[in-house]
């Protein structure tokens, strides 16, 4: 595998895909070579971006043909798991958009059929961008080292607006995207386990489809998608999170609250506003300390405030160190797990035991 200028190939040139395209022009040393989507519009928005890169329909005949040293993939969710398993026959590392896959056994084929590649050196890495963000960050280096003592609880507010329209409105179907549980919240989901250092033990939802896409046909079949839901996780260490989600909120002034809360402290980080809270249990309310926190000024900010630059950064550097991915397969299948517990207990109005959906 190259470690001179990257090659890539972007398989999925939708919304995301040129998310990842308008990132990867912007860093030097790295090449934006080809794209693969069947649809031609997406193609078409996404030669705007990258002219002189190579069209494909399909992303097979695109990885016999060029020679390439990373693949990004971000076609809709439940192509995921064929077209890593396609890129993982090649010698190629691979970036997969979120979720990994739609399904827990999915994301258990695909951390199978990689570790049979078995390639060295080869990073795989899975796009949960939001550990990226300059606010997230910040607060995760926080907890790292202490500032709020040991961690008790964790609780994630996301208040936003609905899904987005995407081609042929996939992501209105749970059948297509795993559910707006694996599909938006794989991202918290993992920021939970990420600050909680431990094994989620017992998962309790509850959710429902109340004021969006309600109206909504295609092709004579209703939207299913949930669009707002509280989540509860029990960790085996005896941390609890929860996840506030409501996607008719437009009306608020921050998208995303993150609050932890340890036996000494308190740290918040609030998107956009990108603030970072952090408050000592012994200095009281009056010494809560309030940090703006922004991305350099060289970061493409793009949809998800500079996240999705400094992944790429990452998965760069160690693909030229040989080093680890900082996000892998495992932490895919761990995300989406949390999300399909959660469905599967408003399904079922009950608690879910983790080990259930883990495997």
């Amino acid at each position: 595998m190259s470690v001179g200028v990257l090659r890539y190939g972007v398989v999925g040139v939708g919304m995301m895909g040129c998310e990842h395209i308008r990132n990867l022009v912007a860093i030097e040393g790295c090449e934006v070579a080809a794209i693969a989507d069947p649809h031609q519009p997406s193609r078409q928005n996404a030669l705007q971006l990258a002219p002189s890169v190579s069209e494909y329909l399909d992303h097979r005949e695109m990885l016999r043909k060029e020679h390439l040293d990373v693949v990004v993939i971000a076609t809709p969710n439940f192509h995921h798991r064929q077209a890593i398993a396609d890129a993982l026959e090649h010698d190629v590392h691979v970036f997969v958009e979120k979720p990994l896959c739609i399904t827990a056994d999915e994301c258990r084929e695909v951390i199978e059929v990689e570790r049979r590649a078995s390639q060295q050196d080869r990073v795989v890495w899975v796009g949960l961008e939001y550990r990226f963000m300059a606010p997230t960050a910040r607060l995760i280096a926080e907890v790292k080292k202490g500032s709020c003592g040991k961690v008790q609880m964790i609780s994630i507010r996301e208040h936003r607006f609905p899904f987005l329209n995407k081609v042929d409105n996939w992501n209105r179907f749970n059948r297509f995207t795993g559910g707006t549980l694996v599909e938006k919240c794989c991202h918290f989901f993992d920021l939970m386990i990420l600050l909680a250092q431990a094994r989620p033990k017992t998962v309790y939802a509850s959710g429902a489809q109340s004021v969006n896409h309600l109206d909504e046909r295609y092709g004579g079949a209703k939207p299913d998608i949930l669009d707002n839901a509280y989540v509860t996780v029990e960790f085996d260490t005896g941390v609890r999170a929860m996840l506030d989600l409501s996607m008719f909120a437009e009306g608020g002034k921050n998208e995303q609250e993150i609050c932890v809360v340890g036996d000494q402290g308190k740290i918040e980080a609030l998107m956009p506003e990108s603030l970072v809270r952090i408050g000592r249990r012994d200095k009281g309310r009056k010494g809560v300390e309030e940090v703006k926190v922004e991305q350099s000024s060289s970061t493409v900010v793009g949809m998800h405030f500079g996240a999705s630059y400094i992944e790429h950064l990452e998965m760069q550097k160690a693909i030229r160190e040989k080093s680890p991915s900082l996000v892998t397969l495992q932490d895919g299948l761990m995300s989406v797990a949390i999300g399909q517990a959660a469905h599967l207990s408003i399904a079922e109005s009950r608690t879910v035991d983790f080990g259930e959906i883990e495997g």
